[in-house]
């Protein structure tokens, strides 16, 4: 897209995804619910990408050509310090080394530019995610919510016993839809995440959650605070700690539609897919394309996602629902709050 007056296929080959284009792989290349660029030609950045990027930031900040070229045309930036990998003795504990991750991960930091640095391609195996991981870790560049996943990953493969998968969140603020991710870890008995977000308590969480309806519960009470309404939920499964496997992440497991169940089902949709997670550890995990996708509470089915029979999360009568309330919003129903 140039200067958001291009076609959408135009769009899409300089890497900005539009509304019509979107694809279930792509729902993340949005920042706060405004969709934003994606560096396809990989580092260092060409030209013309460079430039879109700094149109996009003269348009999107609220000083636009100000702060570019303020910034452009300044001749002694400060240096920025490049963050160390975290290492660990093996008599670190797990959750030292998480929390170590999580530091490392802050210190990159959230990518404001509205250009996404690296490319993400969900159907990648995992062993190209990791490739991408290793360039992150090699430029210390700005992350965004699905980079610091890949990120999380990476870093977590050598520790063994913490399990991690996917959670993908999707809201929705004065009509527009806005979504985000992040990566659960689970080791101990206990629930916690990794990523980042620029809210603080939108992306990690410590590793004190007793099942998945209780961080999930944490999440929707910090979306509750910034009068977003949480929509739906996707869990993946546990994934490989072989940085070399070709196998898929499976990102979305469990589709859970919360406006179709009601809290009861909610909880104990997130318990069973906890016991799916658990038994399916040691397994070999086939391509995510094959297997049974549980979509509840979704009005369509897909191939490959047929619904439960009797789901009671479909015969409940919507009126039951005890969805979390919003906030009183007419005071700030004139412009959007990015997570």
């Amino acid at each position: 897209m140039t200067d958001g007056k291009a076609s959408s296929t135009a769009g899409a080959s300089n890497g900005v995804v539009e509304k019509g284009d979107e694809e279930e792989g792509d729902d993340d290349l949005q920042d706060g619910g405004v969709l934003f660029y994606v560096n396809r030609g990989g580092l260092p950045i060409n030209e013309p990408t460079w430039e879109r990027m700094w149109r996009h930031v003269a348009r999107i900040h609220p000083r636009g050509d100000e702060v570019v070229k303020k910034i452009r045309g300044a001749t002694n930036l400060p240096k920025v310090p490049i963050p160390s990998v975290p290492t660990f003795q093996p008599s670190t504990l797990v959750p030292e080394r998480l929390e170590a991750i999580q530091r490392y991960i802050r210190e990159l930091q959230y990518n404001h530019t509205g250009t996404q640095f690296f490319e993400i391609k969900k159907n990648r195996p995992l062993t190209g995610l990791m490739d991408i991981a290793k360039e992150m870790i090699r430029e210390a560049l700005p992350i965004k919510c699905l980079e610091a996943v890949i990120l999380g990953i990476y870093l977590t493969n050598p520790i063994q016993g913490v399990e991690r998968f996917p959670i993908s969140f999707k809201t929705q603020f004065s009509g527009n839809v806005f979504r985000h991710i992040v990566l659960g870890v689970h080791w101990g008995g206990r629930f916690g995440t990794l990523g980042i977000s620029r809210r603080e308590d939108l992306m990690d969480k410590p590793l004190i959650f007793r099942t998945l309806w209780d961080l999930i519960l944490e999440f929707e009470k910090a979306y509750c605070r910034y009068w977003h309404i949480l929509k739906k939920v996707k869990l993946g499964q546990y994934m490989s700690h072989d940085p070399h496997s070709v196998e898929q992440i499976e990102w979305k497991h469990t589709v859970l539609d919360l406006e179709k169940l009601s809290r009861e089902d909610l909880k104990k949709e997130l318990e069973r897919h906890a016991r799916d997670m658990r038994l399916n550890i040691g397994k070999g995990q086939s391509s995510p394309t094959k297997d049974r996708k549980k979509d509840v509470g979704s009005p369509q089915r897909g191939q490959y996602s047929p619904h439960r029979r009797n789901s009671r999360g479909e015969r409940r009568p919507s009126g039951e629902k005890k969805t979390a309330e919003p906030k009183d919003i007419s005071d700030v129903s004139n412009y959007q709050i990015r997570v």
